[in-house]
């Protein structure tokens, strides 16, 4: 039956198919409100969002996100179905402005599946940074011996869970000494504006690399169903960067602005001490260098060879599902 409700063609192209994320994990863009020429009609509050052209929806769509008017972009929303590790799930959460419903082993049987990470992903604490790990892998013979030990650890779990379920005793009991990289999942829906900030935050490289990896996926989901939105957040967000007023000082410093003219000139250097001076802190001159680094664009687009259907993932799934009765 044809749907009456506004689609977009290359979202409904990988509508319900699952994209895999880290080891066991994958996202899948269940279903979606709206797209680009909502966030238009919204701020318009206009019925004749369809007859504008596409350039006057990309200009309407950029100023929005550029002077943070955020409320059209509302109008739009996404659910996804998400298989996570749980200690990302955890982080995950912390996102209080979604509808989650999460997989409940309480009444439900959880697949055995454990997040395993790759070498290149195991390293040492950050010496710069207590929440994150050093950018190069710790040694292999390190990496070997922490899976083993993780190896035993998870056989051990798995084995006690599956004793528990098969003694029929409660579910909600059965699982308590599961470790966090089991693998959890749930549906959570959440608006454009919403999604937009969830991922600011989780495609940056100070996030967990784990999160990490399910950002870059849901990212290249929404270039799908609002390819003007996604396009100004990464311009104005995930290659934009905010100035404190010590770094603005520093750049006025350093440059002329002639609005008569409309040009800009450099103007000097700006030492050290300048810098504090300005009254930045030694980690604050750090984040400006950052800032003023050349960064390469990121590149979210799906690779849709890795998509699979809903029916081979829920396979997946059952073949690691402890059966209570063996």
């Amino acid at each position: 039956m044809e749907t009456k409700r506004p689609t977009v063609a290359a979202a409904e192209e990988i509508l319900g198919g699952y994209f895999p994320v880290l080891d066991h994990g994958f996202v899948a863009l269940v279903d979606y409100m709206g797209s680009d020429a909502d966030v238009e009609a919204a701020a318009r509050v206009s019925y004749g969002a369809g007859t504008r052209r596409v350039s006057q929806t990309r200009g309407l769509v950029r100023y929005l996100r550029r002077h943070a008017h955020t409320t059209p972009s509302e109008m739009v929303e996404f659910k996804f179905h998400c298989s996570m590790p749980i200690f990302v799930a955890r982080q995950w959460i912390r996102h209080r402005t979604a509808s989650v419903n999460e997989l409940s082993a309480r009444y439900s049987l959880l697949p055995l599946l454990f997040y395993e990470p790759d070498q290149a992903q195991f390293a040492y604490q950050s010496s710069l940074n207590n929440q994150g790990r050093q950018g190069d892998p710790a040694p292999r013979a390190l990496y070997r011996g922490a899976i083993d030990r993780w190896e035993r650890l998870r056989i051990e779990a798995a084995d006690a869970y599956g004793w528990l379920l098969s003694e029929d005793v409660a579910r909600e009991l059965a699982r308590i000494d599961l470790p966090l990289s089991t693998y959890t999942q749930w549906y959570w829906k959440i608006d454009l504006h919403n999604l937009l900030h969830f991922l600011r935050l989780r495609v940056d490289a100070h996030a967990q690399w784990e999160i990490q990896e399910y950002g870059r996926v849901m990212a290249g989901m929404l270039e799908r169903v609002a390819p003007l939105s996604y396009e100004a957040w990464i311009d104005y967000e995930v290659m934009g960067a905010h100035l404190s007023a010590g770094e603005l000082a520093i750049l006025r410093h350093l440059l002329r602005a002639d609005a008569e003219a409309g040009s800009i000139h450099a103007d000097g250097m700006a030492t050290r001490d300048d810098l504090k001076a300005a009254g930045l802190a030694p980690r604050e001159i750090r984040e400006l260098m950052d800032k003023l680094s050349p960064a390469e664009r990121p590149d979210f687009s799906l690779d849709l060879s890795r998509m699979h259907a809903a029916e081979e993932m829920a396979r997946r799934m059952a073949e690691a599902t402890p059966d209570p009765a063996t």
